[in-house]
């Protein structure tokens, strides 16, 4: 969302780091790679390329996938939580602007959003300064 100013000012109540802001952002647009990697992971070692342990004999298989599984459960959890955290009304639609780096108006030109460009990006700022609180720095 390069058209969205990265750094706001320190006044508001929703300020990050720019870099901060920018670790986040690219944070998020992994979602839709944790989403199919989260369904093409089986537990069973089939030639998986996710799994290759270059060279070494893989100690526990079923172990690494589970917890690649689980990684990318805790991480798709994080982001829907946060944008209901954000705004439970506006939540679909930050989730959508925040994974697949869509604007307030292309969002609005595809679904009605209830409300002005405003109050939107006011909860996406929130969405993004919630997540650092999560994340921890």
């Amino acid at each position: 969302m390069a058209y969205l100013k990265p750094e706001l000012s320190t006044k508001n109540k929703y300020w990050l780091p720019k870099h901060r802001y920018y670790e986040l952002r690219h944070f998020c647009l992994q979602y839709p790679d944790w989403k199919n990697l989260y369904s093409r992971l089986e537990f069973k070692m089939t030639g998986n390329p996710e799994v290759q342990t270059r060279g070494r004999t893989p100690g526990d298989p079923t172990g690494q996938l589970a917890a690649m599984r689980a990684d990318c459960a805790r991480n798709i959890d994080l982001v829907e939580r946060t944008a209901k955290a954000a705004d439970e009304t506006l939540a679909k639609w930050i989730l959508k602007a925040v994974t697949e780096d869509i604007p307030f108006t292309a969002l609005n030109l595809l679904n009605e959003i209830p409300c002005g460009k405003d109050m939107f990006y006011d909860r996406f700022r929130r969405f993004y300064w919630l997540l650092s609180q999560e994340k921890g720095l």
